[in-house]
């Protein structure tokens, strides 16, 4: 089984988005038994926590439901389990790259070099914005999750 893992600051808005969208793909394809998908953040400050009520919402008007995840930290040992450590942003990238063991083989990056028309590098964080910002990180997730799910069925499967 391939293990996916999307890490944001919080895991309120951006990760779990991710999380959802992604999993929904997975399963729409068929491949939800050979893909396993989480979610985390490399902060404690949402620990057990829903996501944020505006990314359930934007989410929910997609057709993917968050509702039931809560907030989660990323660890050490999540790097022995998961294949696949994909940040939103550079800063959490450098947050996961300074407790990556150095024996690290699997793929550590940011999520949205899987959109190869994306012009932006990072899901930029909707927390302090209005609606816009948290459709257009839907937006973002929803394209370098057709990207990543390409990637994987060609190099995995």
């Amino acid at each position: 089984m391939i293990k996916v893992m999307f890490v944001c600051l919080g895991n309120i808005c951006r990760s779990p988005t991710a999380q959802g969208v992604f999993s929904g793909l997975v399963k729409a394809r068929g491949l939800d038994d050979k893909i396993f998908v989480d979610s985390s953040g490399t902060s404690n400050w949402h620990i057990g926590e829903p996501p944020d009520p505006r990314s359930v919402a934007m989410a929910l008007e997609r057709g993917v439901d968050l509702s039931s995840l809560r907030g989660s930290q990323v660890t050490r040992e999540d790097f022995d389990t998961f294949d696949y450590i994909l940040a939103m942003d550079k800063q959490n990238l450098s947050n996961l790259r300074a407790i990556a063991p150095a024996d690290y083989t699997g793929h550590l990056d940011l999520f949205l070099r899987f959109d190869a028309s994306s012009q932006v590098e990072e899901v930029p964080d909707p927390y302090y914005g209005g609606e816009s910002g948290f459709i257009h990180v839907v937006d973002l997730i929803e394209a370098a999750s057709e990207g990543l799910l390409q990637h994987i069925v060609d190099h995995k499967f």
